[in-house]
């Protein structure tokens, strides 16, 4: 029996517009993105949700705050959907990396796995982890159709590992994801189908 898994991402944050790495900081979100938390839970009253887990990060548990009202279902927290940990570039801009260190971050754009920002969380690590609660979460609720609220590198990473892309591409073949849209993944067992990518959540599913 298959699960339905509705990716998405949290809504706009404070270090959006700049492009900041946010990770494991825990950063507010604008009231764009309060807008586009309460666009989620629109789209998710208007469509089968049997269930809501986010990350703990409170910028994923407040944009999945309106559709779990909506739903009156009481969110599950899952602390392997955080974001990736970007060491020590949390908080600031590629651009800005790159100016203190220009050769690690050309590396980093070349292969962002191999040549992962310093101190920062394995990205192989990442991606095992995300898959592994993507997995878990499944299994927890079979034939059923989930909301998973997390976070943009994480789930493109976990994107890569299910569809057996190199990790190394995630940044190429997924540029970002949108704050608040939907991508829908089907999960029977191990295999794992991708059925629409980043579909803005006021759009026909």
């Amino acid at each position: 029996m298959s699960t339905t898994l509705l990716l998405a991402r949290h809504g706009q944050t404070v270090w959006h517009a700049e492009n900041r790495y946010a990770g494991i900081s825990d950063v507010a979100l604008t009231d764009t993105g309060f807008a586009q938390a309460e666009a989620l839970g629109h789209w998710a009253a208007a469509h089968p949700v049997d269930a809501i887990w986010t990350s703990p990060l409170s910028r994923a548990v407040l944009t999945a705050a309106p559709a779990c009202r909506a739903l009156n279902l009481t969110p599950h927290t899952e602390p392997a959907l955080r974001e990736c940990d970007f060491g020590v570039v949390e908080g600031r801009t590629l651009a800005e990396f790159g100016t203190e260190n220009p050769g690690a971050a050309e590396a980093f754009r070349t292969d962002p796995v191999a040549h992962a920002f310093p101190e920062s969380e394995d990205p192989l690590a990442a991606a095992e982890r995300g898959s592994a609660a993507l997995h878990r979460i499944a299994a927890a609720h079979p034939g059923q159709r989930v909301l998973i609220v997390a976070h943009n590198t994480l789930l493109r990473l976990v994107l890569c590992r299910s569809l057996g892309i190199p990790l190394s591409e995630y940044r190429r073949v997924f540029p970002g994801l949108r704050n608040a849209a939907v991508s829908e993944l089907r999960v029977q067992g191990e295999t794992v189908a991708l059925l629409s990518l980043n579909v803005p959540c006021g759009a026909e599913s």
